[in-house]
């Protein structure tokens, strides 16, 4: 019998539970992206290991939580760090690191500006003791938006944007003593209150900031020169009540407001060569507030809408779409089709194509190139035009960091049917590979004696970064080599192709039979000792990373590497070690975190190592390692925003994306993509050529994560592997999972990825 109160329970629990469903099925893509996913570190130890050196911050991804746009620059956002009083030798130093409990305040457009509400007292930056707690429960952020309730004073801050104007919206209690702080922070810089609503100032550009509201009073301050008194810095400020400009380090204003309970003031804030410049990007954005945080938001509902996933938990939901997000802030747009050209090569011109910021290629262009060739080839195209723009004013093809990797980008897309000018391009590839005054560091040794050398080192351990990371070049220039071979072959050109595929071998050159590693030689050849693979470096021989996780970066010959150790038992029981050995160096790297065993997901070397079971006929260990990833090393911190490590312009999250979905491009250049585990029950990618890609994973769960077997378009599929060819008219993978590996799917020697090697 039900008791009438129990069924009233019932009858509410019911509508409750209905409210909840319905409220979660509306969801869409957009309602899932946190922006703020990324600015934790990880805080359980096992997976940091050793790091971060004492007195140091553990290294979160360095996201953005401020709002942006898509391929847009990144105008504004929380400080939580003053960055000029930061020490300068801990590595990345962030305006933003989520467990910071104090806001300095918010950037804008300007660079080195700091806008900040307060009410009551204040002083002269950088003594910003008026920075105030934040109560992180109110913090929230979404694609173009960001808030956060400051307790102490009452004001309530939010943020959105244009591509060029920041709008800021600070909501007061009832006050006398309310006021907005604008300085310009270190530097020579000046500022003026023009009117009684109007502030404009002059750094290393010009800006505008306009007030909805009048001043009730102002005045201006700086920080006068500080002066060394023994061994004290002494500081001293000045003060203008009243005064309307001053000149000097930390230039400010402070603009003063009486306000009712709940009212809110608007800022808009753009920057520009000039103070016109400046005022034509504010002519052109009129609307208001809430208009331009709804415009930003369709925006980025575009770009997330490309990839639908059913599926998995909420957190998991909310980090795929968070690190889809991440992926999808860079590169960023730098001169619109029809706007002027900046820069020292531009000449006055107009661009005749959307022109982007750089790729950084020894990042990114690992994972995020593919990701944006299967979403956004127009996009893609133009970011093709513009490094090849690029290596025609310069000479050379644009790198960044270690390696030579912008051939993996032109492969990558000739490979993946991508229209484009490709022989242009080897013009300026074969240059960066043959010419010793280009970008590839220590090239001519490199020709030479096919590998690099390092001098030894009685103390090489972080925070020492001498060296030539003799180990990692060697290996990274065999990777371009190959990829180039593969570029001289399309084109024809049969002698570089064999040139560059013996190139593409060097990588054994630096392989020590003895020690089974890649180990950095001396100049005069002989090996370097005392050599321990366990010890992480900065750029003795490997670079940012241990010999054991910069042993596995062949990606394109991972066959050969299974030669070289003496076959498929003994490749494997390294992988297992690998995997399964705790991480206990006596260096201390501060970017070498997120530790499973030896490997190392927060940072680049080795990020795709654990896709390396499928070439060795052990697939089912690949989706055990890449679900045990996903699932430690992104949201497992107590705030459910970390990292393993920094995201690099989005190379940490493009692993993710890709990992979620159940596939990686180990080798970028190659058209060829590994299976791991997908984490969804169906992911369809809505790709840029008006294809769908559907991966279905049945009776899937976080027990169920073993492929038991596959099919694609309704045929069995026994590979643990793909081609772009397989799917570039869409298709649809169904894979059946398990809770129990199933070692036959996958695992024929026949079946394996291709490699250089066979």
């Amino acid at each position: 019998m039900i008791h009438r109160h129990s069924l009233k329970f019932l009858i509410a629990a019911a509508v409750l539970c209905a409210a909840v469903g319905k409220s979660l099925a509306d969801k869409t893509p957009v309602d899932y992206a946190n922006p703020l996913v990324g600015t934790a570190s990880l805080d359980d130890p096992k997976l940091l290991g050793n790091a971060p050196p004492p007195g140091e911050e553990a290294y979160s991804g360095f996201t953005y939580p401020g709002p942006a746009l898509p391929h847009r620059d990144i105008i504004l956002g929380p400080i939580n760090k003053d960055l000029t009083e930061a020490a300068g030798n801990h590595g990345i130093i962030f305006p933003y690191v989520h467990s910071r409990r104090t806001m300095l305040g918010f950037s804008s457009p300007m660079p080195g500006l700091t806008i900040m509400p307060v009410v009551g007292d204040w002083n002269v930056p950088p003594d910003r003791t008026y920075a105030s707690p934040y109560d992180k429960n109110s913090e929230t952020a979404s694609p173009g938006y960001y808030s956060v309730f400051f307790p102490d004073s009452g004001v309530h801050a939010e943020l959105t944007t244009t591509e060029r104007v920041g709008y800021y919206r600070f909501t007061f209690p009832q006050t006398e003593r309310g006021a907005v702080l604008i300085d310009l922070g270190a530097g020579d810089n000046s500022i003026e209150i023009v009117d009684d609503h109007t502030v404009r100032g002059r750094g290393g550009r010009c800006f505008i900031a306009e007030f909805s509201k009048p001043f009730k009073a102002s005045g201006v301050f700086r920080q006068n020169q500080p002066r060394l008194d023994g061994a004290r810095v002494q500081r001293d400020d000045y003060v203008k009540a009243g005064g309307h400009d001053i000149s000097g380090s930390y230039a400010g204003s402070y603009l003063e407001f009486s306000t009712t309970n709940g009212e809110a003031i608007s800022v808009r804030i753009a920057a520009g060569r000039s103070f016109e410049a400046a005022q034509r990007q504010l002519d052109a954005d009129t609307n208001d507030f809430d208009a331009v945080h709804e415009t930003a938001k369709k925006l980025w509902a575009e770009k997330l809408n490309l990839i639908e996933v059913k599926g998995g938990t909420e957190k998991e939901r909310m980090l795929f779409y968070s690190t889809l997000y991440n992926s999808l802030l860079q590169p960023h747009l730098l001169a619109k089709k029809g706007t002027p050209l900046r820069g020292r090569n531009s000449d006055g011109g107009v661009a005749d194509y959307d022109r982007y910021s750089p790729i950084a290629f020894w990042d990114t262009g690992r994972n995020q190139i593919v990701l944006l060739t299967l979403l956004e080839p127009d996009v893609k195209t133009n970011i093709l035009r513009t490094h090849l723009e690029m290596a025609r004013e310069n000479g050379f093809m644009h790198t960044s960091f270690y390696g030579d990797h912008a051939v993996f980008m032109y492969l990558g897309d000739w490979e993946r049917g991508v229209p484009f000018d490709y022989a242009s391009v080897y013009e300026y590839l074969r240059k960066n590979a043959m010419d010793p005054a280009g970008p590839r560091g220590d090239l001519a040794e490199y020709l030479t004696n096919g590998w690099i050398h390092d001098d030894f080192q009685e103390h090489p351990s972080p925070p020492n970064s001498d060296g030539h990371a003799g180990v990692d070049k060697t290996l990274e220039y065999s990777w371009d080599d190959y990829a180039l071979a593969q570029f001289a072959k399309k084109l024809g050109k049969d002698d570089d192709y064999k040139m560059f595929f013996a190139r593409a071998h060097n990588y054994t050159n630096v392989f020590d039979p003895s020690t089974g590693f890649m180990r950095g030689r001396q100049a005069d050849g002989s090996w370097i000792t005392p050599y321990d693979p366990y010890e992480p470096y900065y750029n003795y021989m490997t670079k940012e990373a241990s010999g054991w996780q910069n042993f596995w970066l062949v990606p394109h010959d991972v066959q050969g590497l299974i030669n070289l150790v003496g076959g498929r038992e003994n490749f494997l029981k390294k992988l297992d070690t690998f995997f399964n050995t705790p991480y206990t160096p006596k260096g201390i790297a501060r970017d070498v975190t997120g530790m499973l065993g030896m490997y190392c997901q927060g940072n680049q070397p080795d990020q795709q190592v654990g896709y390396y079971y499928d070439w060795a006929g052990q697939p089912w260990k690949t989706q055990k390692i890449i679900r045990e990833l996903l699932q430690l090393m992104y949201g497992s911190d107590k705030y459910g925003l970390a990292y393993p490590g920094m995201d690099d312009q989005g190379s940490t999250s493009s692993w993710y994306v890709f990992s979620a979905m159940g596939f990686y491009p180990v080798d970028p250049s190659s058209p060829d993509y590994i299976i791991g585990s997908p984490l969804f029950d169906e992911v369809t990618i809505h790709m840029g050529n008006g294809k769908d890609l559907i991966i279905q994973a049945k009776n899937n769960s976080d027990k169920n994560i073993y492929i038991q077997s596959a099919t694609l378009n309704g045929q069995p599929w026994n590979k643990p592997w793909f081609s772009h060819a397989d799917i570039a008219n869409g298709g649809k993978f169904v894979f059946k999972m398990g809770a129990k590996p199933n070692p036959d799917w996958g695992n024929a020697p026949a079946d394996a990825p291709p490699s250089m090697s066979k």
